[in-house]
């Protein structure tokens, strides 16, 4: 059954090949990109050349873009079945290397668009009796590397709401499932996206070579394994269409999809939800 769906951050990477996969697969796809006018005319034409695909004008750090976005594609095709928020930011550097307001940018990109797309969707949602939001977050977004901080932080974060939210929206039928991808060779990965680094040279300097070695060497490790295990980015756009496409009430809350895991990844979530539930029954005698 075709649905009709709102992917934020289609101008590149994983928004791109899975609004185009939902697209072919026959579905409605809104896809959401900032600066269509501008700097993303050329792939936003492209985008809306193709059947299936409208694309919408949409900066996910502003309320008012992001509920205009949303309430305009309501009105216009008269539902909202799948929100995939998919756009977000990476960032490399030491911790203390951050300044604050390098953080809180991070922050508002990965983690407050999240949340203006549900406050903006919701309502419909609600309504309806009926949706489903796909949240991308990290493969290593339930611990925490090095030099990742702020951007493992960030995801861990969208982690705790959609979990959270799973429960609290079960009433309206609404069920939310997170992605954890693991590094795929996309535009956030490769440096041609800009990302929101440490920006304290002078702390960073003070760490000396021995931090700038071990951040290279993580570095060339996942990189390294990227190759390794030829990571395709359609994954992640065929692992959301299979989750568009499963009926609903058997989705899972947590989808993860990263080879380089070799299935420590599934064994986490599992340990982690049978603690959840010997919290829950603990506390509920």
């Amino acid at each position: 059954m075709s649905k009709t769906v709102f992917i934020t951050g289609t101008s590149t990477g994983f928004g791109k090949l899975t609004a185009i996969t939902l697209a072919k697969a026959g579905h409605t796809v809104l896809a959401g990109m900032r600066n269509t006018a501008t700097s993303n005319a050329a792939v936003a034409a492209e985008l809306n050349a193709i059947a299936n695909i409208e694309v919408v004008d949409i900066d996910i750090t502003s309320d008012t873009s992001v509920e205009n976005a949303i309430n305009n594609s309501v009105k216009k095709y008269g539902k909202i079945d799948v929100l995939v928020n998919n756009a977000a930011v990476s960032g490399f550097g030491l911790l203390e290397g951050y300044s604050l307001d390098q953080v809180r940018r991070m922050f508002d990109v990965n983690v407050f668009s999240v949340l203006r797309t549900y406050q903006a969707v919701l309502p419909h949602m609600r309504k309806a009796k009926q949706g489903l939001v796909i949240n991308i977050t990290s493969g290593a977004s339930g611990h925490t590397l090095p030099f990742m901080i702020p951007y493992l932080s960030s995801k861990f974060v969208v982690e705790s709401i959609t979990e959270g939210l799973q429960d609290e929206l079960a009433s309206f039928g609404i069920e939310n499932v997170s992605i954890q991808p693991g590094v795929y060779p996309t535009e956030m990965n490769n440096g041609s996206k800009a990302g929101i680094h440490a920006d304290k040279a002078d702390i960073v300097a003070e760490y000396g070579d021995e931090a700038s070695d071990k951040f290279n060497a993580l570095g060339a490790a996942l990189f390294g394994k990227m190759a390794q295990f030829d990571m395709n980015p359609q994954t992640i756009a065929d692992g959301i269409l299979h989750l568009v496409n499963l009926q609903q009430g058997t989705r899972p809350l947590r989808f993860p999809l990263d080879a380089i895991a070799q299935g420590t990844d599934k064994e986490f979530i599992e340990a982690r939800a049978a603690i959840k539930n010997k919290w829950l029954a603990a506390y509920s005698n």
